[in-house]
């Protein structure tokens, strides 16, 4: 594929990683273009000039001459008076279509920032930005005709002023759509003709050079691409990392609009740049000096601007040894600000001491840290220790799949009366899972959605509309900054205004106190990145004006999509949501089957999205909305607005590369984002440029970006997968399982040293009780060591104990006091051991009532108890007689938080309905319904929810004869099953049962 590059002034070309975005090829205007301006210029006329000239004429006054009276109401309505009133409705539509025009004209003009919306008038003001862009855009190219004028500016550097991009420096209103491209390339022709006769004016006076300060005006945007420090840095120094020294000089003045350069990666259209000295180049403008050929708004921005200049350099002087070389930094890294304090406004750096730092994700930065010393011992350390919010996600995922897998077993296994055993992890995919419970930081993920939601709930609350975000960052201090692509006014309440206007700030404190809001996810598409000191990125890819690149090595590019799909795929701050990979990440689908599709090729990308685009644009225009942000917000919610994110690691050839690029132009609006892998050469329709190194930096330069990337390469990525798949017992070519992993001897014999009661209140029997307040952290390392016979890992442990973080000796302090609490066996051996693989296990002879609960029900149905039905029935009602209630009853509040993380609290109710359904079947074997009742009753007591019992209940009941009972019960169903109604074989059961159930008392009750 053909490439072209970009040189500096000096004749040396860029360095791959400082590589300029680069527009698709521009088309001249033919002659088509000066039949549409003749046509807009036409259309013009008629609508503000002949439009009224016409009412006036052909209709007159329409209003009463005088004050209308009470019998004015009553008269008969005449053809006079319904053409007088659609008179009316004409000219408030005309003079709002001439305020609209007014409008566009002077946002075109002037060249700074994008129109007003003129209220009520979408469609209006949509027309009248079409008809004037066709107009001016074709007046700026004919006055490149005008003789002497059209010589200005053409220098050697005249024809280098090629538009780019890069996407934090996107203007105002840029996620307007199509329709504000026409006027973007109108004000950028204007804005040209007076750049030229700058240029013009510099050549002509070369005295006083070294007096004169120059100046350099913004860009407006051609198409989707946009001025950048970077590219003005390249153009006119020699040498784009120079930018640093334009941001200087101009960081914190007021702007033509008012508003301040804060951040080196956001620049507006029509924003003043003072220059260093040796800039050169044909958009100059020295100042005093100035040709008259410049235009007089030029001339007085600049001259305005340089006022602020002696203020802000003395400001500088003053304060510089306090900033040091902060002003250098090209971030858009937001300002920490100190624990419990509000931000402060005048200070740079508010970060807080490690102390005082949110430990949540300080603990999981310090784990990374310590696991990548570590190696690649532990799994995944680099991969997941250092993505909290990708492990939760993950994680979440998983607990899911597993628990779906366990009920579609109950479900399956009506007959048999065994559902399957959860699967336990071994090998790598044990370490996968033991670097997830490390790694993960659920109440992150929680936070992050709250804040989100409760953000989009306040905003509709006003009927204020979603910003448009394009990054969030998640500080070390837990504060949430979203990073704007243009003002928005005031944040709601708890939310606050950041370092400047782009940036809005939640305190961790505050999202903590956000209630959940009914309200659609608002920014589905922010995906984790990497790090940038203690802040985490993460960029929202459906909100960029177009592509997103990404170069670099094909195992590296190949970390990064990975990484990007599964956090998209699995994260707990969005709802619905589509994912398509292309040349890539087949293997991935298992993660999230309903999220995640996987095509062959870039032809069938291409097909599928141009139908999706246009069914999206044809949705937004039907439901009158500019944008999805506006259709997720208040009762306009609807799950079309779902984003669908297209991650293509295989760089497309030359003409697909354009269509491509032809459809993500509009894609922000839509809610589509595209992230499409390079060789390093650059991408038609490319906004932001990103490059992710052998070392695992993610590079963007022009976006002021160089973060420690988020990766899952390609070992760990498989034993991932390999949990997922692995969770649905019965996609295991064996079979699933259905033995307990421990077993215990359930005789006379068998009575253990230490016994633990889980199931209902917690109690141990056989150790004594540790005295003062390490005791609930013994007791909960022991539950958790008693719910995985398999081991747990050290840090595994200390995760779970210590979710904000421990240091490691104090978990190894806490492993050595649980090691003598539990003691020794009679024969030396202790009960607390490390199996090869380094995790804690616990002796046989250390046993819990949950695994009594299991053995007892194996033995019962696959042991002594098949053959024998007096021991069928005995190990069965012992087994049910254990259960005192749910899982940890009375577990101090705060405590025992990594239950979430498990799936016991699905596995002990269908255990324990396993257990209600053999007994009840032993009991009618003999014809004993109500001992059936009994045992169902019992199990119901702990697994309320669980169709099988309820069902067998009904068998039970309708074998004791007694229809009243049979009535009464079927009527409490269907008071339980409420609008939702009973399951469809509960229903089948009894219109068996009980035909008259549909019309008769259990109906109406």
């Amino acid at each position: 594929m053909a490439r072209r590059t970009t040189s500096s002034s000096t004749g040396t070309s860029p360095s791959p990683r400082n590589r300029t975005p680069q527009p698709l090829p521009r088309r001249r205007r033919t002659v088509g273009d000066f039949v549409k301006a003749f046509g807009a210029l036409l259309a013009l006329l008629v609508l503000l000039v002949g439009v009224p000239g016409a009412l006036a004429v052909g209709v007159g006054w329409p209003l009463p001459h005088g004050a209308p009276g009470l019998d004015w109401l009553q008269r008969e309505i005449s053809v006079g008076t319904f053409v007088n009133v659609l008179t009316v409705m004409v000219w408030c539509a005309w003079a709002q279509f001439t305020a609209c025009v007014l409008v566009e004209v002077k946002a075109a003009l002037s060249g700074v920032g994008m129109p007003n919306r003129v209220p009520g008038a979408g469609p209006s003001q949509l027309l009248a930005r079409q008809l004037v862009a066709s107009l001016l855009l074709v007046g700026a190219a004919a006055a490149s005709f005008t003789p002497g004028l059209s010589q200005l500016g053409q220098g050697p550097e005249a024809g280098r002023q090629a538009p780019v991009a890069a996407a934090a420096q996107q203007t105002p209103g840029l996620f307007g759509g199509q329709q504000e491209q026409s006027a973007s390339r109108a004000a950028a022709a204007v804005a040209e003709q007076a750049a030229t006769a700058a240029g013009a004016a510099v050549r002509a006076d070369g005295s006083g050079e070294d007096a004169a300060t120059k100046y350099y005006r913004i860009h407006p945007p051609e198409g989707r691409h946009h001025d950048s420090l970077w590219e003005v840095a390249q153009r006119h120094l020699g040498d784009g990392r120079r930018y640093k020294e334009i941001y200087r000089l101009n960081k914190d003045r007021t702007q033509p609009d008012g508003s301040k350069l804060s951040e080196a990666s956001l620049i507006r259209p029509g924003w003043i740049l003072e220059m260093p000295g040796d800039a050169h180049g044909g958009e100059l403008v020295e100042m005093p000096g100035a040709a008259p050929e410049v235009p007089q708004p030029l001339r007085q921005q600049i001259h305005d601007y340089a006022e602020t200049g002696d203020q802000h350099r003395g400001a500088a002087a003053g304060g510089q040894s306090d900033r040091g070389d902060r002003d250098t930094a090209h971030l858009s890294l937001p300002r920490q600000r100190p624990t419990d304090e509000q931000p402060a406004g005048g200070e740079e750096h508010g970060r807080p001491a490690p102390a005082e730092a949110t430990p949540d994700r300080r603990a999981a930065a310090d784990r990374a840290e310590r696991a990548t010393a570590d190696g690649d011992s532990f799994g995944l350390p680099e991969a997941l220790l250092g993505a909290p919010l990708l492990a939760a996600g993950l994680l979440g995922a998983l607990g899911r799949r597993r628990r779906q897998a366990l009920w579609q077993s109950a479900l399956g296994a009506v007959g048999g009366r065994r559902s399957a055993e959860p699967p336990v992890p071994t090998g790598s995919a044990a370490d996968a899972q033991d670097a997830l419970l490390v790694g993960a930081d659920p109440e992150g993920v929680r936070l992050l959605d709250l804040s989100l939601r409760g953000l989009a709930a306040a905003l509709a609350a006003e009927s204020r509309p979603l910003p448009t975000v394009y990054a969030a960052w998640l500080g070390g201090n837990g504060d949430l900054h979203l990073q704007l692509a243009q003002p928005a006014g005031k944040p709601p309440t708890p939310w606050q205004l950041g370092q400047d206007q782009t940036f809005w700030m939640l305190a961790r404190a505050d999202a903590e106190r956000c209630e959940e809001a009914d309200t659609a996810a608002p920014y589905p598409g922010l995906v984790s990145l990497g790090t940038m000191d203690d802040s985490r990125l993460l960029l929202n890819l459906e909100a960029v004006p177009g592509i997103v690149s990404l170069s670099g090595d094909a195992a590296d590019r190949a970390g990064v999509f990975a990484s990007v799909a599964a956090e998209l795929a699995t994260n707990g701050w969005s709802d619905r949501m589509t994912i398509t990979l292309v040349g890539f990440g087949e293997e991935l689908t298992p993660l999230a089957p309903s999220r995640l599709r996987y095509l062959d090729g870039v032809e069938a990308l291409l097909e599928a999205m141009e139908a999706e685009t246009r069914q999206r644009r044809g949705a937004l225009g039907a439901a009158g909305h500019d944008s999805v942000l506006t259709g997720r917000t208040g009762p306009a919610q609807h799950t079309r607005w779902a984003p669908h994110l297209v991650l293509l690691a295989t760089e497309p050839d030359a003409d697909d590369a354009v269509r491509l690029a032809e459809l993500a132009a509009d894609a922000a609006r839509l809610g589509i984002g595209y992230l499409v892998g390079t060789e390093g050469g650059e991408l038609p329709g490319a906004a932001w440029e990103m490059e992710i190194t052998a070392e695992g930096r993610l590079l963007a330069p022009l976006l002021g970006l160089e973060l420690d990337a988020q990766v899952l390469p390609t070992r760990q990525r498989q034993a991932v997968v390999e949990l997922f798949v692995e969770a649905d017992p019965e996609d295991d070519p064996d079979g699933p399982t259905t033995t307990p992993p421990f077993l215990v001897d359930v005789s006379e014999q068998g009575r253990p040293a230490v016994y633990a009661r889980l199931v209902g209140s917690y109690e141990i029997i056989g150790l004594e009780t540790p005295d003062g307040e390490r005791s609930p952290l013994l007791h909960e390392a022991l539950a958790l060591l008693l719910l995985h016979r398999e081991g747990v890992h050290p840090r595994v442990l200390s995760a779970a104990l210590w979710p904000r973080g421990v240091t490691d000796d104090v978990r190894d302090a806490l492993v050595e006091r649980l090691h003598g609490w539990l003691g020794t066996d009679p024969d030396g051996t202790a009960r607390l051991r490390t199996d090869a693989a380094g995790r804690l296990t616990l002796a046989p002879s250390v046993v819990s009532d949950l695994d009594v609960l299991r053995s007892l029900y194996h033995e019962a149905t696959q042991g002594k108890g098949a053959d024998s039905r007096v021991v069928r029935g005995r190990l069965l009602t012992d087994a049910l007689v254990l259960v005192r209630g749910p899982l940890l009853a009375d577990r101090p509040q705060g405590r025992y938080g990594w239950l979430t993380h498990e799936i016991i609290d699905a596995r002990l109710p269908l255990l324990v309905a396993d257990i209600g359904l053999a007994l009840s079947a032993f009991h009618l074997e003999k014809a004993r319904a109500e001992k059936a009742i009994e045992a169902l009753d019992a199990a119901l007591g702990s697994a309320p929810h669980d169709e099988r019992l309820w069902n067998e209940l009904l068998r039970a009941t309708h074998a004791t004869g007694d229809t009243d009972r049979l009535r009464r019960l079927a009527a409490d169903l269907v008071a339980r099953g409420g609008v939702r109604g009973l399951p469809p074989r509960t229903e089948a059961l009894l219109d068996e049962l009980l035909p008259a159930w549909r019309t008769g008392e259990a109906a109406v009750g």
